[in-house]
């Protein structure tokens, strides 16, 4: 598989603590790639420093072959770069449907434009419509956001994702508040979006990690301590004694 995003010594520093030491790791176009560490480790750092909300210390950041490094978070997104938080970010007040046509608007250049022909708004209607049909959230077109369940909003926080049409999704802690019904929802879920997207996750449950990942980085203080496959990081004796201990 070819590479889609690469890292080369990022760091990131705040004062004398570096969060993110010196990472450099591949992630591999129709790959889900997951990391983990315990709290602390520097996961969601590296995270924001990949989707643009930080800028390195150091090192540099390459995605589809251009270097990305000082690119702003929008130029990111609009090159195929789409984030999720650990924290839901739907604009609850807004229907199901009203937060994915906006996340679909985005896609049309000079989006923003008060007076534009009323089939681009088909356009952007139809696909909003689409993302929710896949997501499983067709009967809650109509409906807040507010008013849907937690796992409903995680649901809808992918489907704006998938509306934007990126070549990578990088989610923080996707199933985060989840109970299980939903979360084995959510990985049926991801386990279809890989089939068209790259995904790159920090997650903290295990099973979740498991189950999807065909490749697993494990961080520690801001550092790579292992990255590889799901049976070689679970073999692993350091990974064992820093992180997943009788976990596994």
């Amino acid at each position: 598989m070819s590479v889609l995003l690469r890292t080369e010594s990022l760091s990131k520093s705040f004062g004398s603590l570096a969060a993110v030491s010196n990472v450099s790791l591949e992630f591999r176009a129709g790959e889900i790639h997951a990391i983990i560490g315990p709290n602390g480790a520097g996961k969601t750092t590296f995270l924001n420093l990949l989707s643009g909300e930080l800028p390195p210390s150091s090192g540099s950041l390459h995605f589809g072959g251009a270097t990305i490094t000082r690119w702003s978070p929008d130029r990111r997104a609009r090159a195929g770069m789409g984030r999720s938080f650990q924290h839901s970010s739907v604009f609850e007040d807004l229907t199901t449907f009203e937060n994915a046509r906006l996340a679909a608007q985005t896609r049309l250049p000079s989006s923003f434009r008060f007076f534009r022909p009323a089939t681009r708004y088909d356009l952007v209607n139809a696909s909003a419509a689409a993302v929710l049909e896949k997501l499983g959230l067709a009967a809650t077109a109509d409906v807040s956001a507010g008013e849907i369940s937690h796992g409903g909003q995680r649901q809808l926080e992918i489907a704006m994702l998938m509306a934007i049409e990126p070549k990578i999704m990088l989610l923080d802690e996707p199933t985060s508040g989840m109970g299980r019904a939903e979360t084995s929802e959510l990985i049926e879920t991801l386990r279809t979006l890989s089939k068209k997207h790259t995904l790159v996750l920090v997650e903290h449950d295990m099973d979740v990690v498991f189950t999807l990942a065909d490749r697993i980085t494990v961080m520690v203080n801001g550092s790579v301590l292992e990255s590889g496959r799901p049976e070689d990081v679970r073999a692993n004796a350091d990974v064992r004694t820093a992180y997943l201990g009788d976990e596994l």
